[in-house]
């Protein structure tokens, strides 16, 4: 499972007993077992994949580290960080579905729904404001949102302590982690230093456009490229490796002739903000049905009509956005390019980025 190194301290403390540190050296060392003991999902370790350019920006104050990885880890994969132990962040953020969960909107604790599509949290590390409407500017400030959201996880701040600190295994992760006792600080920087590792690239796309493999796509793959950068002017908004300008943009999605959801104008005041929202990647897109900050497209296809038509027409509708006419046979190729743009997803070495950041 995880390569993660695991580090025990050589003194017992004040435990004062070595039948304890055993103990405590034998859970910790299951830990990458137990986080996904209950999880349909399971992500490798590896190197720096294929395709993506590293270009990001890690905070100052929340260097990545091997033991927040490791503790952040423990904490996405852990249902106690739920009002009533039901859900964790995984499953929202399922890594069998590319860290999304394939439903409309996002759905927490009793059976209560959101108001949002899920969005993956892959290749996170190169992001900038965070959810849909960009209210948070630093995964670490995301990372809590969740837990505190009475529709989500409907924890307080007092009981996520209470619970965390209880516990043995995350007494010692912390210390390990940050030398302290369990904070809420501590759980937004491991869990944001966790999500900087999932990383996904390597598919056909970039074996093809990196690798010089001209077998990698198919001929209408091909063509979908082609039209990708050009006819169908998706890279217009899909630019550089991750497949987003990490903009935001008001395409006409949603319910009735515009949009319900103010989206970005919710966090600006800006009436010329109603309707935008953060572009997605592509890296992934078969794996994260349905689509649209709503969830509201069912299939790439249906994405694909949705562009050809021009977006859904309002007063904010972005200029870039226009019909596309494209024919049956472009909007096949142009699918057939999009699936090409789904890899495997790892948890990327934690050495690899530590030197990248230096």
């Amino acid at each position: 499972m995880s390569n993660f190194p695991v580090k025990i301290r050589g003194q017992v403390h004040q435990r004062g007993q070595i039948k304890e540190l055993l103990v405590l050296l034998t859970v910790t060392l299951l830990l990458p077992f137990l986080c996904f003991a209950e999880e349909s999902g399971f992500v490798q370790n590896g190197e720096w994949p294929l395709g993506l350019e590293p270009d990001f920006l890690v905070p100052i104050d929340n260097p990545i580290t091997q033991s927040k990885v490791l503790l952040g880890k423990r904490l996405f994969f852990d249902k106690r960080l739920s009002k009533d132990k039901s859900i964790s962040c995984a499953t929202c953020h399922d890594p069998a579905q590319s860290f999304s969960n394939g439903k409309t909107v996002a759905e927490g604790v009793l059976g209560l729904k959101g108001t949002r599509n899920v969005p993956s949290v892959i290749n996170r590390l190169f992001g900038r404001a965070q959810f849909w409407d960009g209210r948070s500017e630093t995964l670490e400030s995301q990372a809590l949102a969740p837990l505190l959201n009475p529709s989500e996880m409907a924890m307080s701040k007092e009981l996520i302590l209470e619970r965390l600190k209880a516990d043995t295994v995350y007494q010692q992760l912390f210390e390990d982690a940050f030398d302290s006792v369990p904070t809420l600080d501590g759980v937004s920087k491991a869990i944001a230093s966790f999500e900087r590792t999932l990383l996904s690239d390597s598919t056909p796309f970039d074996r093809y456009e990196w690798n010089g493999e001209k077998n990698a796509l198919s001929e209408s793959a091909i063509r979908g490229l082609m039209l990708f950068r050009g006819k169908a002017r998706c890279s217009t908004c899909h630019i550089g490796t991750n497949f987003t300008d990490e903009r935001f943009h008001n395409l006409g999605a949603g319910e009735g002739e515009g949009q319900k959801d103010p989206g970005l104008a919710q966090v600006t005041k800006n009436s010329a903000d109603f309707g935008k929202f953060k572009t997605p990647t592509l890296r992934n897109i078969t794996l994260t049905a349905p689509y649209m900050h709503d969830g509201s497209l069912e299939t790439l296809e249906d994405v694909i009509v949705f562009y050809n038509q021009g977006g859904r027409p309002n007063s904010n509708l972005d200029k870039e956005v226009k019909a596309l006419e494209l024919t049956n046979q472009e909007k096949a190729d142009l699918l057939e390019f999009l699936k090409s743009l789904t890899g495997p997803i790892i948890s990327v070495n934690v050495e690899e980025l530590q030197a990248l950041t230096q």
